[in-house]
């Protein structure tokens, strides 16, 4: 198969295309407007809807329309914007109507800046919107996995009818890679039966809607919800291991920072370190028993992240402290490299994993001198 250059944005957009997105809505908010650009002329050249809605506000709205009516839609934003759709989201989840948003997180908290991070990790992963619902969300780690994934997701939003977020960071949507396309889906020609659109007098029209006024027919909403998302825990988890047929310790990374921490891990196997990486990509549904599994056999665990431990915080839950977890993070747009993840490794490893304490609170103290060493 041909193997072609591509911009990360306009991958996730022809990705979606190719998946059979019907109708997308979007706002731009660098680092990925150009995925809105590249859809503004691909769509419309395919007779398909495309709109750059007013706001993030407007845009979400406009999805969970298209949603209802059974349309195959998506949304594409990064941090601020993710954080203006999360009442939309929630409608959408108590809609119980599938649709997808590709998330390029980018430094923060405000308005923050253009470069990549993961500190939407507990807005996207741990619900989002109000109410009690579980957005499926996948961390692909490479131009060509984001593709991938973009292309199956909505497959999994409409098995489940239910939100799936592809959550990349700003470095993924700015690069360019060698990938290959997967073929062009058919555009679906029937609409599901559970939308509103389409009865043409054949059947009684569907009534969608997240209100429940009564709180006992809401209590039954938010059952139904929480036994589809026991079947997608089932059945979802995915994630990827490296080096682990003989590692006495591993990295725990998602997205790019596991990409790094790759790097970092196949020097230290070069240096006679017996690690290996541990990469989830769903975060949500998280592979908590896959954790725990690694908990009985391994030394210990080194969580690496862009935010300020996030993931860690589910890492330590499910190894239930059955071995030391350790944890090292840059924030605020600021990669961390191979050789800062190697020197830690290379430290607990001569240590023997024995310390005191949060973890969080002694990479705080290290981080601090290294920015100080940095300035």
């Amino acid at each position: 198969m041909t193997r072609e250059l591509w911009k990360g944005n306009e991958a996730i957009a022809e990705a979606a295309v190719r998946a059979g997105l019907q109708a997308y809505f979007g706002y731009p908010i660098t680092p990925q407007t150009e995925a809105l650009e590249y859809l503004s002329w691909r769509l419309p050249e395919l007779g398909r809807a495309f709109l750059q809605a007013e706001s993030e506000l407007g845009a979400i709205n406009m999805v969970y329309g298209a949603a209802c009516a059974g349309a195959r839609t998506m949304t594409t934003t990064s941090s601020p914007g993710t954080s203006l759709m999360m009442e939309g989201l929630s409608y959408i989840a108590g809609t119980e109507v599938p649709m997808v948003l590709v998330d390029v997180v980018r430094g923060g908290p405000g308005l923050g800046n253009i470069a990549p991070a993961q500190g939407d990790y507990n807005q996207i992963v741990h619900g989002g919107g109000h109410g009690d619902y579980h957005p499926i969300v996948l961390a692909p780690a490479s131009i060509q996995e984001t593709i991938d994934t973009i292309y199956g997701v909505f497959d999994i939003a409409d098995k489940y009818r239910t939100i799936g977020i592809i959550m990349v960071d700003g470095s993924i949507g700015q690069m360019m890679e060698p990938v290959t396309l997967p073929p062009m889906k058919e555009v679906r020609k029937n609409w599901p039966a559970w939308a509103a659109s389409a009865t043409e007098g054949k059947r009684e029209r569907n009534v969608l809607t997240s209100i429940y006024l009564d709180p006992k027919q809401e209590e039954i909403t938010n059952l139904r919800l929480m036994k589809t998302w026991q079947q997608i825990e089932k059945n979802e988890v995915r994630y990827k291991e490296y080096f682990m047929d003989d590692a006495k310790f591993a990295v725990v990374g998602f997205g790019s920072a596991g990409r790094v921490a790759l790097s970092a891990v196949r020097a230290a196997r070069a240096e006679g370190i017996p690690v290996g990486l541990f990469r989830p990509i769903s975060l949500s549904p998280f592979p908590k028993e896959q954790i725990f599994e690694l908990s009985q056999k391994l030394q210990g665990l080194f969580v690496v992240e862009m935010n300020s431990g996030m993931m860690l915080d589910d890492v330590m839950l499910a190894s239930q402290g059955r071995i030391p977890v350790e944890f090292y993070g840059r924030m605020g747009g600021v990669m961390p490299f191979p050789d800062e993840i190697l020197r830690e490794i290379r430290l607990l490893h001569a240590n023997g994993w024995k310390s005191e304490g949060h973890p969080r609170e002694r990479w705080l103290a290290k981080l601090e001198t290294i920015i100080k060493e940095e300035q």
